[in-house]
């Protein structure tokens, strides 16, 4: 159905010029700092994808002093833009390069490896090599978490989902909400709008408006603007963030964002260059790992269900609560297919793999 999507995309085409900007520390005379630049995809903005990942190098920047010099440059393409500025990254002298979409990950092994000695982190990639790394976030724990106190909220048992492209990763996104939804109400139905583009805030205002009018009171979104959000906040509607913390454009619409936190891991990465550690490695981590986190709770919300949501939390950070483990019923896709046994979890693997939708999301048919 959509196995094969995930390899081939070229997920957000910006068509904006590079931006480049630095962070220079200033280091004594005796000191070495670590040169680490980063690509971004798009304007930073006051919030989205771009905006946490700024969050997570100023972060790393504050904690490592003048043990860091560092870098980035914003608008950058993905294709053959972003391998020219990942290249010229490498050949200015940094040591180590983050690069922080999908569709960055061939361009960084194709400079990675004309130059071995500088380390590369694709985030979101999936392809390793000796001097590329890959990290990414548990986004379906925080998606899982958010449809329970969506689901506590709603007043319809509708709820929307504008995503960007069926890749795994959205795939998850969009069944774990509904799963932590069905838990709640097992009659609750996600309704699903496909825009093909990542970043398209017109597109992404416009989808949301549709699935209001079709009678949802929640929307749910994977792509990189705060439109959504925006529009849920003209309507009356309530809307989940991602990414960052939208508050400040929805405060009576947001029910609460999911954030991914990024300061510790590039601080880990950058200290483990400089200390001559650094090692090509997988890292997935979530709610146990502090990658994932619940930001800007609705102050509508009532305490019982907060704390409901903070419990569900904790169970998940425990392993207790696995958003892709069936209880006493298996767990079948919207076409009624078993997907998972009653009683079984899926493995990292299937989860990566994910290429169905649960049963109660309502998507159209794609090629």
């Amino acid at each position: 159905m959509y196995k094969n999507l995930a390899a081939g995309l070229a997920a957000a085409c910006f068509f904006l010029s590079p931006t480049f900007s630095a962070q220079a520390a200033a280091p004594s005379p005796s000191s070495a700092p670590v040169k680490a630049a980063f690509v971004y995809v798009s304007p930073i903005a006051d919030a989205g994808w771009t905006h946490q990942h700024e969050a997570g190098r100023k972060e790393m920047a504050a904690a490592l002093g003048d043990k860091v010099q560092s870098t980035f440059v914003e608008n950058v393409a993905e294709g053959a833009d972003s391998e020219r500025v990942i290249r010229d990254l490498a050949k200015s002298g940094n040591q180590i390069i983050f690069t922080p979409s999908f569709g960055y990950m061939e361009p960084t092994l194709r400079v990675a490896k004309d130059y071995p000695n500088v380390k590369f982190e694709s985030i979101t990639g999936y392809k390793r090599a000796d001097n590329v790394a890959t990290a990414n976030a548990r986004y379906y724990e925080g998606r899982y978490l958010s449809g329970v106190l969506a689901a506590r909220m709603s007043k319809t048992g509708a709820a929307g989902f504008v995503a960007g492209f069926p890749i795994p990763e959205v795939m998850q996104g969009i069944n774990a909400f509904t799963l932590g939804m069905r838990s709640v109400n097992p009659k609750a139905v996600v309704k699903v709008i496909w825009l093909d583009v990542w970043f398209d805030p017109p597109k992404e205002r416009e989808a949301a408006m549709a699935l209001f009018n079709e009678g949802v009171d929640v929307v749910a979104f994977q792509t990189a603007s705060t439109a959504i959000m925006g529009a849920a906040q003209e309507r009356g509607k309530y809307a989940i963030g991602f990414h960052s913390n939208m508050n400040h454009v929805g405060p009576d619409a947001q029910l609460v964002s999911i954030t991914h936190q990024w300061g510790q891991y590039y601080a880990d990465r950058v200290k483990a260059v400089g200390a001559g550690t650094w090692k090509s490695q997988d890292r997935w981590g979530g709610v146990r790992e502090g990658m994932i986190r619940m930001d800007g709770y609705n102050a509508k919300i009532p305490a019982a269900v907060r704390e409901e949501v903070k419990a569900r939390e904790k169970d998940i950070a425990t392993g207790k609560l696995q958003p892709f483990r069936a209880g006493k019923q298996a767990i079948r896709d919207n076409t009624g297919a078993e997907q998972i046994p009653a009683g079984k979890a899926l493995t990292d693997e299937q989860i990566l793999q994910m290429d169905w939708l649960a049963e109660g999301v309502q998507a159209p048919k794609r090629n």
